[in-house]
């Protein structure tokens, strides 16, 4: 997760006990707008989640799923257009000083498996930005090209491009005296 989160939920690794923390929450008017200035669409006009956090080896494993309305704008006409949005996801987190948390390699080669489980996101602090993850995971939702339903790509008509001795024909009418 990059950057600062328009969307402040969060949650405490101390609050975290042995069994699941259930929430549901709801992004408020102010957060709305926030977000969706934040993911540069036209508007959201709702973004609920339901999300079970439960510990993960000496951190936390967050489940969620989510539903947004979101307003776009069309690729192809530029209006406007309303889209319903859900997903789902599942993100682990550790304290930066965990034992667990990965070690960056260091002037090595890294071999990258697309099919592995991504590696836990560490934590600076004791506080997980559970908002920050619905965002994140929102936006790998959008379609980058959104196009409205209907709307139909019509090509510019083709035009013949004039031949040289039309061109000179042209201007020689225009040089020639009356």
């Amino acid at each position: 997760m990059i950057g600062e989160s328009p969307w402040k939920e969060t949650i405490r690794f101390v609050e975290i006990g042995s069994a699941p923390v259930r929430r549901s929450v709801e992004a408020d008017a102010a957060t709305l707008k926030a977000v969706a200035r934040h993911l540069d669409v036209e508007a959201l006009t709702a973004f609920t989640a339901e999300l079970v956090i439960r510990p993960w080896l000496d951190g936390a494993e967050i489940s969620g799923r989510f539903l947004a309305g979101v307003t776009q704008l069309c690729s192809l006409s530029a209006e406007p257009f309303d889209v319903a949005v859900a997903g789902e996801f599942v993100v682990r987190v550790l304290a930066a000083g965990s034992s667990n948390a990965p070690v960056e390699p260091v002037g090595e080669e890294v071999d990258l498996d697309p099919e592995a489980e991504d590696p836990p996101d560490v934590i600076e602090g004791d506080v997980i930005d559970l908002g920050g993850y619905l965002v994140e995971h929102l936006s790998l939702e959008l379609d980058p090209f959104p196009r409205k339903p209907g709307a139909v790509f019509q090509p510019p008509e083709p035009t013949e491009p004039a031949s040289p001795f039309a061109v000179l024909k042209l201007l020689r009418k225009d040089d020639a005296p009356e």
